[in-house]
């Protein structure tokens, strides 16, 4: 059995919350305008990003760099809505 660090564990939660968000919205469960979809993919994209702070891929980095920061968009966008 394999044993994971507390930031791997942290980058399997965020993968797990950003598929979850992206599959409620395809199937019209979570609209995607509707602030918990860009916030949940904030938090899943803040969790992937603290598991590259041990395991560096710049790749990866990057897509979640753009994903926080177009999710930042997106919740800034609903708040100006409201």
């Amino acid at each position: 059995m394999a044993v994971f660090d507390v930031f791997t564990l942290a980058g399997l939660a965020g993968t797990a919350i950003l598929v979850a968000a992206y599959f409620a919205n395809q199937i019209g469960r979570l609209p995607s305008d509707d602030w918990w979809f860009p916030f949940a993919n904030l938090v899943g994209a803040c969790l992937i990003m603290a598991s590259l702070l041990v395991q560096w891929n710049l790749p990866s980095v990057v897509i979640e760099a753009f994903w926080i920061a177009i999710s930042l968009y997106g919740l800034a966008r609903q708040a100006r809505l409201r």
